[in-house]
């Protein structure tokens, strides 16, 4: 497996190709429109060709082995616009299916995006995909995957869908479940929101944050908020979301050198960004597959997409596994923060306003805590 050439399309900071740069995997090839992300990758993997648009990128290098391809969300996520996989971002994805349609095309394809993608349009989104994938040949499958499995405080779920058109990709995706975990407990751990929502959103979560994002309610990136034991409410720094999605810190600041790109805007590259570790998860079992966790079950035409299934010439098969296949030693929150700052008076007001409008549900005594933190720094609830 050392030296496998992979090329990464829709790379954005490379998350999918650090992490399976650990197994051995070598980027030939990246591809990014975001001039942001694109400096990013320029300094993070110098020998990669940097290519700006997939429309033009007209084949892939020769001997390429895998293409990684986290294609644009936007159109698919509860937070964007929910305009299904032909949004104009979305149906990018289709160039995917375009540049590996050759006989002799690469013996893997990596497929990430968000869960939501298997609710819209009951289905449609991942009916596409499947339809487009066993057209050209390919055995398929799929998992919701969890980044806490592999011990990063951030609650972020991602579909992970490999295909091959030679070999069986349940023995990647399918060859782990751990089950469930107990992270925390809301009395005595940090609890993590976005203080940008209110009204409706990703909520809460115990010792860690929710998914970090690449925009917010309010039309800015933002950093979520974290409610301490001690009742301070307090915002990540970017370094430490950097280190939330397994990259080093530091290493947006590539980004910086663009004209016009502002500091800000390094969330946006990180909230767009695939986990690093998740990403080496799948590279741990591509350099070394195990036997499929037995059981799976048909699934019917027009069933709702399950957690987790293959398929292949048009057949589909749910099985029975959990967003966990792992239980990596887990970071707890309180101690994984090094880079933090207290919520403002004017955030914190903004955020008790907006949980007054809506219908998310909190813990008890969290917006009692949220109140008496606005109290300390010297604000009041509008």
């Amino acid at each position: 497996m050392t030296g496998a050439r992979m090329v990464g399309l829709f790379a954005g900071i490379g998350g999918l190709e650090l992490g399976l740069a650990a197994h051995g995997w070598h980027s030939t090839l990246l591809c990014e429109i975001d001039p942001g992300a694109r400096a990013v990758l320029g300094a993070r993997f110098p020998e990669a060709e940097l290519h700006t648009d997939i429309t033009r990128l007209r084949a892939l290098p020769p001997e390429t082995e895998l293409v990684a391809a986290g294609f644009p969300c936007q159109d698919l996520s509860q937070a964007g616009r929910t305009a299904g996989i032909t949004g104009t971002k979305s149906s990018l994805v289709d160039h995917v299916f375009r540049l590996v349609r050759r006989k002799r095309g690469p013996r893997w394809l990596l497929i990430e995006n968000v869960p939501f993608m298997l609710q819209l349009g009951r289905g449609a989104a991942m009916r596409h995909i499947t339809d487009a994938l066993e057209e050209l040949g390919y055995t398929w499958a799929y998992r919701v995957v969890d980044a806490r499995a592999f011990g990063l405080p951030q609650r972020r779920n991602r579909v992970l869908m490999l295909a091959s058109r030679t070999e069986d990709p349940r023995t990647v995706l399918f060859a782990d479940d751990a089950g469930p975990r107990l992270l925390g407990c809301v009395e005595s751990d940090p609890c993590g929101f976005y203080w940008t929502e209110g009204v409706r959103g990703l909520g809460w979560v115990v010792n860690a944050v929710p998914t970090l994002k690449g925009g917010s309610g309010l039309g800015i990136p933002s950093a979520p908020a974290v409610r301490l034991p001690s009742g301070e409410m307090v915002t990540p720094g970017i370094t430490d979301g950097e280190r939330l999605q397994g990259f080093a810190p530091g290493w947006t600041e590539p980004a910086l050198a663009v004209p016009g790109f502002r500091p800000g805007q390094r969330w946006r590259l990180v909230g767009n960004a695939v986990s690093v570790r998740m990403a080496s998860w799948v590279g741990s079992r591509l350099r070394i597959p195990g036997e499929p966790i037995p059981g799976h079950i048909p699934l019917p035409p027009g069933s709702p997409w399950p957690g987790a299934a293959w398929g292949h010439s048009g057949e589909v098969f749910e099985v029975p596994l959990s967003p966990w296949p792992v239980h990596e030693s887990y970071e707890d929150l309180r101690f994984f923060l090094t880079d933090t700052r207290l919520l403002s008076a004017r955030a914190t007001a903004g955020f008790l306003r907006r949980t007054g409008m809506g219908t998310l549900r909190f813990p008890a005594g969290f917006l009692d805590d949220v109140q008496a933190h606005l109290v300390r720094m010297g604000g009041s609830a509008a």
